[in-house]
């Protein structure tokens, strides 16, 4: 699992002999199926992140980490007080 998770929306999916698909397009699909079939899928896809290397696994979670980052420093992702997460993290548990 090469590459750069940021663009991975506009990352095209191919088959042999079919026009390119768009990650976005691919997920919009797989949502339309049924639970059983989502549920599946999303089981044959986990199953196969056990396979990558443990750099690799790394730089997963490096990209993701700069990603979050850039997020927060141009003001994409909300920013939250600790204590309201934390707060709110403790009244689900309840």
């Amino acid at each position: 699992m090469k590459g750069n998770m940021l663009s991975w929306k506009r990352m095209p999916v191919t088959s042999p002999g079919e026009a390119p698909v768009s990650l976005e397009e691919l997920q919009a699909e797989a949502l339309r199926l049924a639970p059983e079939a989502r549920a599946k899928l999303a089981h044959a896809l986990l199953k196969s992140l056990e396979d990558l290397s443990e750099s690799e696994i790394e730089s997963l979670w490096i990209e993701e980490a700069l990603r979050r980052d850039r997020e927060l420093d141009s003001r994409e992702a909300p920013m939250r007080r600790a204590d309201d997460v934390l707060k709110e993290a403790r009244a689900r548990l309840r």
